[in-house]
């Protein structure tokens, strides 16, 4: 090889070694293995500094999520002022858009702490100071201060709307300490007092938005929940949006758009059709078990702590008369209610205070035993009643707010009373508004009500419904000084043992006077999307809004 061909080889060298370099890179090394096979296997070892190989491995979509979230029922509004709220639907609406001092943990009975970050209880707990967060503020990023608190409070005790007795009942004076510090002084030690600040009639609202002595039942000003309400058209569309203000964990869902219905028939076919995601209070037992065989659909079970009752107004005759009440009480048959209205989904009740609940007795069963006919005859006759003489009754219910299903329960009510051949009853009914204001009066002589709990103790289901103008919102039906005693002894009392005694005791007395005769107790359900979740249901049955979110995809 001439001196010009090495010359030409080793330029050559040079300009491949440079090209493997700049092939492989620096400070990587190559192995390459053939294997027998038809199949070339090439193994990359990285040393230090180098980057990583590519890798082929997929990861999945992330999943997204409605940005809003529609919820159908067939109840209603009340009054949006927690001054004059007492219903079941409407203190739902306040628990997402307001909040207390205390607050249930979702899924449990456990109270925790909601809008203060401490508080003590002094004088053997007749004293509760109360350390707001310093990070509160309204829907309109106003602070809300112990001032605010404060009146807001004192606001219900001077307007004694139907709520009102939480604080009346229980308050002697509050007191402003300083800007994040309010004292409530009680008339008396409350054993269960924490889970009475969990209730609306203690949340904040804004003394700017809210007039000082008057209900205001339109307001959307809101208080300082996580959500705000931002659309309110009367019995047709409320709309719920993220409150930016609000100190907590955001909601699952921005945006929650309620929509009212007429009937259960019409919130079921909203479902199927998929012009809401959630269907809620109420469904007929039929749609529920039908709903359960749909593969789209769930169907969530709530524990069963709501009951049924009438009211007999005592003020007004013949039900003044406590024998006219007893026949009465005895003749109702509510085994037929619960099989032939309800298929089985709620049970007889013979108590105000629930099944499952400590200090509930039978006492109305173990008094008249069920659908008695016979002895509700004799009490009649007792009170000057025949065949030829016919007790006279009008019976009051409200079509819509307990759901489709009131004018049935109404009809064989009407059917175990008129079995004894000397009861006549005439049913009537009005809309829910019109009915809460007729009975707030005092001009209904018998209805039919529900209760779902303010707080999970017997007391709840005693002391509202029959200690001495606690009942307000009924129209003040009853009245039993002797009773009055044993429920406020009660109240006091830090002996589980003796309060279980006086609960039985006032059961007893109820079962006796017959103001108010249990009929049923039963479960909440809830239908919605297969892609809806959060969907807690726990004994004190509100539904919150803010826990529930949709799946719409990858």
């Amino acid at each position: 090889m001439s001196g010009k061909d090495w010359g030409i080889a080793i330029v050559l060298l040079i300009i491949g070694l440079l090209i493997g370099y700049l092939a492989v890179g620096p400070g990587r090394t190559t192995t390459t293995t053939v294997t027998r096979t038809s199949v070339k296997t090439v193994t990359v070892t990285q040393t230090a500094g180098a980057p990583p190989p590519k890798t082929t491995t997929k990861t999945a979509p992330p999943k997204k999520y409605a940005d809003t979230i529609v919820i159908g029922v067939t109840d209603k509004v009340s009054d949006l002022d927690p001054a004059n709220a007492y219903d079941f639907y409407t203190w739902e609406v306040f628990n997402n858009i307001g909040e207390g001092p205390f607050k249930y943990k979702p899924g449990t009975t456990e109270l925790v702490k909601g809008i203060i970050e401490d508080y003590q209880v002094q004088e053997g707990g007749k004293v509760y100071i109360l350390k707001l967060r310093k990070d509160l503020k309204f829907a309109d990023g106003t602070p809300c201060t112990a001032k605010d608190l404060k009146w807001s409070i004192d606001r219900v005790a001077r307007i004694q709307g139907d709520p009102a007795w939480f604080v009346l009942d229980f308050v002697n004076k509050t007191e402003v300490i300083d800007d994040h510090t309010l004292k409530i002084v009680l008339k008396q030690p409350i054993a269960f007092y924490p889970a009475v600040l969990a209730v609306p009639t203690y949340f904040p609202i804004p003394p700017s938005k809210y007039p000082a002595d008057k209900i205001s039942s339109d307001n959307t000003a809101g208080s300082v929940g996580p959500y705000k309400i931002t659309k309110w058209v009367r019995d047709q569309v409320l709309v719920l949006e993220t409150n930016p203000y609000y100190y907590g964990e955001k909601p699952k869902t921005p945006k929650v758009v309620i929509k009212f219905y007429k009937d259960a028939t019409t919130l079921r076919l909203a479902l199927e059709s998929g012009e809401i995601d959630v269907a809620w209070r109420t469904l007929n037992p039929t749609d529920i078990k039908d709903l359960m065989k749909k593969p789209n659909i769930q169907v969530i079970e709530g524990k069963g702590s709501f009951i049924r009752y009438i009211v007999f107004n005592t003020k007004i005759k013949p039900f003044d008369n406590k024998k006219v009440r007893q026949a009465l009480a005895a003749a109702l048959d509510r085994k037929a209610i619960a099989e032939r209205v309800f298929l089985g989904t709620v049970d007889p009740l013979y108590s105000l205070v629930p099944m499952g609940m400590w200090s509930h007795v039978d006492a109305f069963k173990e008094k008249y035993g069920e659908a008695n006919v016979e002895l509700a005859k004799k009490l009649l006759k007792e009170a000057g009643y025949s065949e030829s003489n016919k007790l006279k009754v009008e019976l009051w219910y409200t079509p819509s707010h307990y759901g489709d299903t009131e004018a049935d329960v109404a009809a064989l009510i009407k059917e175990a009373w008129e079995k004894t051949g000397m009861v006549e009853v005439t049913v009537k009914s009005a809309e829910w508004s019109t009915y809460l204001e007729l009975t707030r009066k005092g001009q209904l002589p018998v209805t039919l009500y529900g209760w779902y709990p303010d707080y999970i103790d017997p007391d709840d289901y005693l002391y509202p419904f029959l200690h001495t103008g606690s009942n307000r919102w009924l129209g003040e039906p009853y009245s039993n000084p002797k009773l009055d005693k044993i429920l406020e002894q009660a109240q006091v009392s830090l002996d589980h043992n003796k309060r279980e005694q006086l609960y039985k005791q006032a059961q007893e007395i109820l079962a006796e006077d017959a103001p108010i005769v249990p009929i049923f107790q039963g479960k909440l359900y809830v239908a919605a999307k297969k892609n809806v979740h959060g969907i807690v249901l726990d004994p004190i049955m509100l539904l919150r809004y803010f826990l529930i979110y949709k799946e719409t995809g990858s």
